[in-house]
């Protein structure tokens, strides 16, 4: 077992490094369960697909909201008060969601609540998770933390997208409502933060940052660098809003008539693929940097994702999907360790919180124009305007950020 830990972890990793771990594993899995049955619930209510857009926008913009204001208040309060907080809203929100079907209370429930329609991390977990995973690791191994970070929750939420496709299955051969058995999946999400509360409890004092001697303009030092690239990111965000997982769900259930269980499956080995690449980030950034990892490997990610757009069957749209998901998350955990690693650590829940919130909102921006493609044709609009907005970010980073190296990367 100590030997599975020593070649998953990196040297300097710590016990509260394997806490944080495993709660990004239980957090990806509820997201990825939810991800997935939020677009087929809605169905069955009997939503359109600008209703459901507009739902799927409402949970991106109030997390980024409550992401915002938690990211500079996290140091005041205490990471683990705050994490421990924002599993209680979890819970509540996966109970609303179990009790409310109509649009509009839902809207406003998926604005307050902590529901996640990505694939990713979008939520107010993130930035204070992310600051305290620096504290757990040493400068070198911040890359290597973030890629099993990443790797753990995209694995579970791999896993999450399978079980998705089991209340569907347990409604045909019981002859439930549909509806009301994708419901229970709302109540697993609820249990999930119960049990992620339980490990943020045992949390140290080693995740908390030392409060500063005088009060200090939050971003004091490196607040230029962190706007710079929270203007890039916001770029790359605004056009993956247009195919998060829910809404790439959406469009294949509309496009192709697929079901529920046989989208979770593909959600699932998609979820695989990019967990799998996240592995091979720190290697691959440790020899030709961070930047140059996020750019090389997400272009050919959208180019693969514009042509899954324009193919005529579902066949070679999912291979083309496939080989999106192959790289498409190889620059999660380098672009992760290269904000923490350019500012301070007194600085890093604040950078966390200004480069993800803005992220957050930009995404939150492109689900209604999206809903109202998918409204108005069932073609691969979405994702031609996610692939063409993502390759230009990839070139304006590079041409930008390509000199600027991190201590680490300089030694």
């Amino acid at each position: 077992m100590s030997a599975v830990s020593e070649f998953w972890l990196p040297p300097s990793a710590s016990t509260d490094s394997r806490r944080l771990l495993l709660t990004r594993a239980l957090r990806g899995f509820a997201d990825g369960a939810v991800s997935v049955l939020l677009p087929g619930y809605l169905t069955a209510l009997g939503f359109s697909s600008f209703q459901i857009a507009a739902i799927i926008f409402a949970t991106l913009t109030g997390s980024a909201a409550l992401t915002l204001w938690i990211g500079f208040a996290a140091n005041r309060i205490g990471r683990r008060r705050v994490l421990l907080a924002a599993c209680a809203l979890m819970l509540a929100t996966g109970a609303a969601f179990t009790l409310v079907t109509a649009f509009w209370p839902l809207f406003v429930v998926a604005f307050v609540g902590t529901l996640n329609p990505s694939a990713g991390d979008v939520s107010l977990f993130l930035p204070v998770e992310q600051s305290a995973l620096a504290e757990t690791v040493k400068t070198r191994d911040l890359t290597a933390i973030f890629s099993r970070y990443n790797v753990a929750g995209a694995f579970a939420g791999a896993l999450g997208a399978l079980a998705s496709g089991l209340p569907a299955l347990l409604a045909w051969r019981f002859n439930l409502d549909k509806a009301a058995a994708l419901r229970m999946g709302f109540v697993a999400y609820s249990l999930i933060a119960i049990a992620a509360a339980l490990v943020y409890r045992r949390l140290t004092p080693a995740v908390e940052t030392a409060p500063p001697a005088q009060a200090a303009a939050p971003l004091a030092k490196a607040r230029r660098i962190v706007l710079h690239l929270s203007a890039l990111f916001s770029l790359d965000s605004f056009g993956g809003g247009f195919v998060v997982q829910s809404l790439l769900a959406l469009w294949l259930f509309r496009r192709f008539n697929m079901s529920i269980a046989a989208a979770g499956t593909f959600f699932f080995v998609a979820g695989l693929l990019g967990a799998a690449s996240q592995l091979a980030s720190s290697w691959l950034a440790g020899r030709i940097g961070r930047i140059n990892t996020m750019v090389f490997t997400h272009i050919p990610a959208n180019v693969f994702m514009v042509i899954a757009a324009l193919m005529p069957n579902l066949r070679l749209t999912l291979l083309f999907l496939f080989l999106r998901f192959a790289l498409s998350s190889m620059d999660v955990p380098a672009r992760q360790s290269f904000v923490m690693a350019v500012v301070p650590p007194e600085e890093r829940a604040a950078a966390a919180s200004v480069t993800n919130v803005p992220r957050s909102l930009a995404t939150a921006l492109a689900p209604l124009p999206s809903g109202a493609l998918l409204d108005y044709s069932t073609f691969g609009w979405p994702l031609v305007c996610a692939g063409l907005l993502k390759i230009t970010y990839d070139v304006l980073l590079l041409a930008q950020f390509r000199a600027v190296r991190p201590a680490d990367e300089a030694e």
